[in-house]
């Protein structure tokens, strides 16, 4: 359960199993006076707190609950002014304190972005809070205030944030506002990034923002992206990844924007073949027009390459008897070199180096495949691979320098 989602007093409630704050320790109900901007209220559990007598504004300074203080919790509260303005400048709190409350590791700033506090923002900006400081966002690296904008679609906000100077592609070289904007399908605080020049082909994890788009999906999105620049034809292939999911209207647009329908994924499927076996005969219908034939589709229609893919997918399942066996795509990616079908042979090559990561037959037949569809580097590059488990393979080796020799002589004759 993420602890921000929930008001903090609901939170604390289900935290210590009771809705009677009788029953609470001081300092969770203390937070929850600041959380309500009752600056009477705090001041009351503070000075019953003060057993040693060193002061109320001493006793705020020290108390923290669960990693959370008060600053924090009046931030991300109800957003009251007065009691942000007795925290920062009577008791002197510290306006970059990073809490543990919410595993984030977040500032009082980046509280009341979250909780869409803009006056507060504001407030702690002119009193020092730090604009581009990072919180930690759980698996993704760093986050600024801006990132939690785009996060929970913040449009003034991010306004706001940009106007003061935040980094529109944050700082780090994980995950940015873009990515985050798209992934909570927010267009318009999206649009606002874009139109402050951020980046819409940066990567986190080798995921572009465009990848995110199609598995939110967000079709506004992707639209903007495309327009501000997308890179279409990107390493992770979203073409193919629009018709494996049956994005109808994602496959028009990227079509549109010159994304190219004759180029496989990892595992050699072209965009075509994948909205046969997961979309549906309009997807089939956009595609064909623009995809070049494949040879082994005997009926190049419509019709044909849904039955086609039909009857492959029929083989797949027979082979997921035992889908863990390798030699089964071993086998299957021979029978693909025999009839000279490259890309065939390398998806089921690759599927067998991925479960026999320590044969050698799998990097030699991936090697096979790579030099009949004429990619010499990589296939020079997957049996020095293989070689290195198994120096003295001399079919590898054979096959290495054939590979070598065909590599250079392309290389020359361009």
């Amino acid at each position: 359960m993420d602890s921000l989602n929930l008001p903090l007093p609901s939170f604390l409630a289900i935290l210590l199993h009771t809705d009677d704050q009788d029953q609470w320790p001081p300092e969770a109900t203390l937070l929850v006076a600041a959380h309500h901007g009752n600056v009477r209220r705090l001041k009351e559990i503070a000075k019953r707190m003060d057993v040693n007598g060193k002061g109320v504004s001493s006793m705020l300074r020290r108390t923290a609950y669960e990693g959370m203080n008060a600053l924090h919790a009046a931030a991300g509260g109800k957003g009251m002014l007065p009691i942000c303005r007795y925290l920062v400048e009577e008791v002197k709190m510290d306006v970059n304190k990073r809490d543990t409350f919410t595993g984030k590791k977040m500032t009082p700033l980046q509280h009341a972005v979250f909780g869409g506090n803009l006056p507060v923002v504001r407030y702690l900006l002119d009193h020092g809070a730090d604009l581009h400081q990072e919180g930690d966002l759980e698996c993704h690296g760093k986050f600024t205030a801006l990132h939690t904008a785009a996060e929970k679609g913040r449009c003034a906000i991010a306004k706001f944030l940009l106007s003061r100077g935040a980094y529109v592609d944050g700082k780090s070289c994980h995950v940015t506002p873009v990515h985050l904007a798209v992934f909570g399908g927010h267009d318009s605080t999206l649009k606002i990034l874009l139109d402050h020049n951020a980046d819409p082909n940066k990567g986190a994890d080798l995921s572009t923002p465009l990848d995110m788009a199609l598995r939110t999906p967000s079709l506004s999105c992707l639209k903007l992206l495309i327009q501000a620049g997308a890179e279409v034809n990107g390493i992770r292939n979203p073409l193919a990844a629009a018709a494996q999911e049956g994005l109808t209207e994602a496959i028009k647009c990227l079509l549109e924007a010159g994304a190219d329908p004759n180029t496989p994924d990892v595992f050699g499927r072209i965009p075509i073949e994948l909205a046969a076996v997961y979309g549906t005969s309009e997807d089939v219908e956009i595609l064909f027009p623009f995809t070049s034939p494949i040879p082994t589709v005997t009926n190049w229609s419509v019709d044909g390459i849904i039955n086609h893919m039909k009857l492959e997918r029929k083989q797949l399942e027979a082979m997921r008897v035992d889908r863990y066996d390798a030699g089964l795509f071993s086998n299957r990616s021979l029978c693909w070199l025999c009839i000279g079908d490259g890309r065939r042979a390398l998806r089921d090559a690759t599927w067998c180096n991925i479960l026999r990561p320590k044969w050698v037959k799998a990097y030699f037949q991936k090697a096979q495949a790579l030099m009949l569809l004429k990619d010499y580097e990589q296939a020079c590059n997957t049996l020095a691979k293989g070689l290195e488990l198994d120096p003295l393979n001399d079919e590898a080796d054979k096959l290495y320098w054939e590979a070598m020799e065909l590599k250079n002589g392309s290389t020359e004759a361009a």
